[in-house]
């Protein structure tokens, strides 16, 4: 070290360079000291918790493996002096319970880190998988119609709609395309509820040609999935389909709040075309057919029967043939076969061969959510939807068809049985037993317009609405 008051020449100058060089070096030394001590104390608390959780662990295990106290007391051992030197073996021992030890307590650090990156892991896949949902405006939960609100808190009601759009339909599947079908339609409409108490599942379908009322709506381009400015008039008489092309999720959201009073929570809009990728994502889904499945439009759907394996193209003609040689009614036999899919399918989503292969469970959520749109919609409230149905058992999983006169009116139109209807609702709404649905249906004060005639098997409902 120099003194800084020796007379400064060249040698002075270059050793006290020298000096502050060594003192920076110091410095900078100390500060890298303290940051490595700051990081051992993080590293320290972090890997407190686990270490601390083994040992509680091996201390517990130790109590269960020691000898009880009824146990005969050991031997007088011998004083440290008195102690003899330990074997090779002992030695080598003890060496292997040191490493042994030491091996936990890394394991247990591995183990918690692998947790902690598990659950940022599914954090962030479970956000990008919300992101891929088309979400729109679809839910009016503070309606007027809505009938005991607070009675219905904690209830979900999704309401599906499987819209028949042809974009993107190949000629193969016999449908059309959207030049010869243009826009959307309802072409299935359910209401899937599961009461607070998580203890029934009850699904609901509309007919596509029931007769309802429809209000004045903001009109809806299923192309964009945006709303104008322009509306779309109330209409007194009206098929449900044709209120859901003319204003789309909003307006069929307010006409199935009108007849049921039930809060909808949920909307979950489907294209048809998008059923097939989600059945090929999981390798097919598995109905029970009772007789082949002929369709005058789209051909020979199943050939065999009982417990069958579809595939997409399957399933896409399977919830779309609405013209099958046998059925007494085209609606009908195709609300059957519709309910009877989506129950194959969410059984088989949440089946262990699905949820624990990473590449059918991220390949049916992709296809799920390109061909879906709606409204508080995403992995949560689907996974809501899925679970609710799994393990329930079947007397608790009810498929029922909103109450009709069964016969098509005048109009070619299904009517709605009203003090049925009422009845039915209200069940759902109190969490009540369901009205029989055998029950001979009393006779509506209602002019409903209907025919009289009731269709026999094989024949077609008369229909205008594509």
């Amino acid at each position: 070290m120099t003194d800084e008051m020796e007379a400064i020449d060249e040698a002075t100058q270059y050793r006290r360079k020298i000096d502050h060089t060594l003192a920076r070096f110091s410095a900078a030394h100390d500060e890298l000291e303290a940051e490595e001590a700051k990081r051992r104390e993080r590293r320290d608390r972090l890997t407190a918790r686990p270490t601390a959780l083994l040992e509680q662990t091996r201390t517990a295990l130790m109590r269960v493996v020691a000898p009880s106290s009824s146990a005969p007391e050991p031997e007088e051992q011998p004083s440290p002096q008195e102690k003899a030197p330990q074997t090779r073996l002992q030695e080598k021992k003890q060496r292997h319970n040191e490493r042994t030890l030491k091996a936990g307590r890394i394991a247990a650090i591995i183990v918690a880190l692998l947790v902690f990156l598990s659950t940022g892991i599914a954090w962030g896949a479970k956000t990008w998988f919300d992101a891929k949902f088309n979400q729109v405006s679809a839910l009016d939960e503070n309606s007027a119609d809505i009938q005991n609100a607070a009675g219905q808190t904690g209830d979900e009601n999704f309401l599906l709609v499987g819209s028949d759009s042809r974009d993107g339909a190949s000629a193969e599947e016999n449908v059309g395309d959207a030049s010869s079908i243009p826009g959307a339609r309802s072409d299935t409409v359910m209401i899937a509820h599961i009461p607070a108490d998580r203890k029934r599942v009850v699904v609901v379908s509309f007919p596509r040609d029931l007769e309802v009322s429809q209000p004045e709506c903001a009109k809806w381009d299923p192309a964009t999935s945006k709303y104008s400015e322009e509306k779309s008039p109330a209409v007194k008489i009206t098929k449900l389909n044709t209120a859901y092309g003319a204003g789309g999720p909003q307006c069929v959201t307010r006409v199935i709040q009108q007849i049921t009073g039930m809060r909808i929570n949920h909307f979950v809009g489907i294209d048809f075309n998008g059923f097939k990728a989600m059945v090929d994502a999981v390798h097919g889904v598995n109905v029970h057919v009772d007789k082949p499945i002929d369709d005058t439009t789209l051909g020979m759907v199943i050939s065999q029967t009982g417990d069958i394996d579809i595939s997409g193209d399957q399933a896409l003609s399977y919830v779309r043939a609405r013209h099958v040689k046998g059925d007494p009614t085209s609606d009908y036999g195709r609300m059957k076969r519709q309910q009877t899919f989506i129950a194959s399918l969410l059984k088989k989503v949440m089946s262990s061969d699905v949820l624990l292969n990473a590449g059918k469970l991220s390949g049916f959520i992709n296809a799920f959510a390109k061909a879906t749109f709606g409204e508080n919609l995403g992995i949560d409230q689907m996974m809501t939807l899925a679970k609710s149905m799994r393990g329930v058992d079947l007397s608790k999983i009810t498929f029922m068809t909103v109450p009709t006169t069964g016969n098509a009116n005048s109009r070619g139109n299904e009517v709605l049985v009203q003090s049925q209807t009422k009845s039915l609702f209200q069940a759902l709404i109190d969490n009540s037993p369901l009205p029989d649905p055998n029950a001979s249906a009393p006779a509506e004060s209602k002019d409903t317009g209907t025919s009289g005639t009731t269709p026999k098997p094989g024949t077609k409902r008369t229909s205008n609405s594509g």
